[in-house]
């Protein structure tokens, strides 16, 4: 019967992963930041915490590479690819074919690079030629690959983000900070170790001497690129995720960071597309991480015991109630000491009941007063007994109430 209710716990997680985000009441005191558009979500439960024109459409610009990132991880994940295996450089990727000022990893005819290096240098340096690389080992054309992208986005119910292209250099590819925001909740959660080994590397040397064919070694000019997501070594706990800027969209910037049990996300987008708008943009994600933290957690209860509930009239005498929502939520920092929970099951439970059928409902308090609800449910269906079973049931309820009065 455990078994069961952690399947089903499973599945309510799985699901309210991908319905849309819900929102706790703002605060009085929520921030005035400068770009267009912004969102700050608890990545672990999705709830919303700061929305400002969070479904004004705008130019992801760079943060496109986060989905071309995503869909080479799943390829490695599925066994398709390798971290190390060599990439071969179709012409389309080479910087010199690229326009002007173009963000690029500086690949060259010639290279030799590991998918592995193809990715940080989407990460850090924001290469549009490593995406065009990435692209073409994955599709047999840079189309194909856009189409992909956009069935990946079209999976997650991201129905107002589209893409063109695969680097983020048109202004043709649309999001929503509401959308982006939620697309990078499910990226966390799908390449948690991206955030190590990618996102919050904050140098990239390429190429090098192994790059290169081993007549060009001794020559070789390496080019140093920062990671141009600056709150990185200046905002405690930052460890992703990506930046962006065309002039159609201005600057924008995904952020994540993780405090003790609480990780938040905010999307920006939208800071002025002019001088000063770069510091715009960081000093926005400063004031929305500060004020997410110093209001709001991720609190995760401990799991209660809960007993199993009685039956009457059904095939079966028991059932373990299953909780209906996951039990980690977002509340403010303010709450969550001396937690305790209460089991309040439903007398009496008559069969038949549907998968997901009321038996009760779980409290929690802490040392404020109630602090949340969440109803307890049936992990299966559960059918009418046999005649002689509800016969017997309905006896035994009716002397039951006449005892109890």
């Amino acid at each position: 019967m455990r078994n069961r209710r952690r399947i089903f716990s499973a599945l309510v997680f799985l699901v309210v992963a991908l319905v849309p985000l819900s929102a706790l009441d703002p605060s009085a005191d929520a921030p005035d930041i400068g770009s267009l558009s912004a969102v700050l979500i608890d990545a672990a439960t999705g709830t919303v915490l700061y929305v400002k024109n969070g479904d004004m459409p705008i130019p992801p610009a760079s943060l496109t590479k986060l989905m071309t990132i995503h869909i080479a991880l799943q390829e490695i994940d599925a066994g398709r690819a390798s971290m190390d295996e060599i990439v071969e450089l179709p012409s389309e990727s080479w910087a010199v074919n690229h326009p002007p000022r173009s963000s690029l990893m500086h690949l060259a005819s010639g290279q030799i690079v590991s998918l592995r290096e193809l990715i940080l240098g989407l990460a850090i340096p924001s290469g549009n030629d490593a995406a065009m690389a990435v692209a073409l080992r994955f599709s047999p054309t840079v189309q194909d690959f856009v189409d992909r992208m956009n069935t990946e986005a079209r999976r997650l119910g991201l129905t107002e983000t589209r893409f063109v292209e695969p680097s983020g250099i048109s202004e043709n590819n649309m999001t929503t900070a509401m959308e982006f925001t939620a697309f990078c909740r499910e990226y966390i959660r799908c390449h948690p170790d991206s955030l190590r080994d990618f996102h919050s590397v904050l140098e990239f040397a390429y190429p090098r001497a192994a790059n290169m064919a081993p007549e060009y070694r001794s020559t070789v000019g390496t080019w140093r690129q920062r990671n141009h997501n600056t709150l990185l070594t200046r905002f405690e706990g930052v460890d992703g995720l990506k930046t962006g800027y065309i002039d159609e969209a201005g600057y924008n910037i995904a952020l994540t960071a993780a405090r003790l049990e609480t990780r938040l996300i905010a999307v920006i987008l939208g800071a002025p597309a002019s001088w000063g708008g770069e510091r715009i943009r960081d000093a926005d994600g400063e004031k929305l991480l500060s004020w997410g933290f110093n209001h709001y957690k991720t609190l995760r209860p401990p799991e209660p015991n809960i007993p199993p509930a009685r039956i009457w009239k059904g095939a079966i005498n028991w059932e373990e109630p299953a909780p209906a929502e996951p039990f980690l939520f977002t509340t403010f920092t303010d709450r969550g000491e001396n937690l305790s929970w209460d089991v309040i099951l439903d007398d009496p439970i008559i069969a038949p009941l549907p998968r997901g059928g009321n038996l009760g409902v779980l409290i929690l308090s802490d040392h404020k007063g109630e602090l949340r609800r969440i109803p307890l449910v049936t992990a299966r269906e559960i059918e009418r007994g046999n005649i002689f079973k509800r016969g017997w049931d309905s006896v035994v309820l009716f002397f039951r109430n006449i005892f109890s009065r």
